[in-house]
């Protein structure tokens, strides 16, 4: 149990209603949220309420699916510039969804330590074959520069195929996934704009 004081100090830093906020900018449920942390609903719905207060680890996940360092949590942002630079050996690199035993692709995030990021951008690499990624969507703009291989790109029921060189915009509010073509490696920069 915190101290009152304690409490007070970390209630200051307005923790929950920086996670709630970076949820709703994301358009993510509790639940959606929970899946990509792997940690539960109800969890989450106490740290927004600022009813529990995350340990740095927890914090350190749910600051990863938004692509936002710590300090976001802790530090005023407004006086500092947008400048980072993320080195390929400290890149994370993460499957489509948690635990996926054969993810359709693996990606990295090109910006994380970057704070209140207007867009988010990734390296991705299409490993399977034989099977396309879940379905999803978001709000905003996604554009996908493919770098090599060939790429499929469902976006609502219309697939376009893709080469090297070639760049595809759509509105990531419709269902879309993706799928490597062929035995050739697959990769490809993708930003996603809300």
């Amino acid at each position: 149990m915190l101290s009152e004081t304690l409490a007070s100090g970390l209630k200051s830093y307005q923790i929950g209603a920086k996670v709630r906020a970076l949820r709703s900018r994301k358009g993510l449920g509790l639940v959606q949220l929970g899946e990509h942390t792997g940690l539960s609903p109800a969890l989450l719905s106490k740290i927004e309420r600022d009813q529990l207060f995350p340990t740095l680890p927890t914090l350190l996940r749910i600051a990863l699916v938004f692509g936002v360092g710590l300090d976001h949590f802790f530090v005023d942002s407004k006086d500092r510039p947008m400048i980072a630079v993320v080195r390929k050996k400290d890149r994370l690199r993460l499957p489509e969804r948690p635990g996926e035993p054969s993810p359709s692709y693996v990606f990295e995030s090109l910006d994380f330590p970057v704070p209140d990021r207007k867009s988010e951008a990734f390296y991705a690499e299409f490993e399977n074959e034989e099977r396309a990624s879940s379905p999803h969507e978001h709000k905003g703009t996604e554009l996908i520069y493919v770098l090599g291989g060939q790429l499929v790109v469902d976006v609502d029921g219309e697939e376009t195929t893709l080469g090297p060189g070639d760049a595809m915009t759509f509105d990531s509010g419709h269902p879309h996934g993706y799928r490597r073509r062929g035995r050739t490696r697959c990769s490809a920069i993708v930003v996603v704009t809300p």
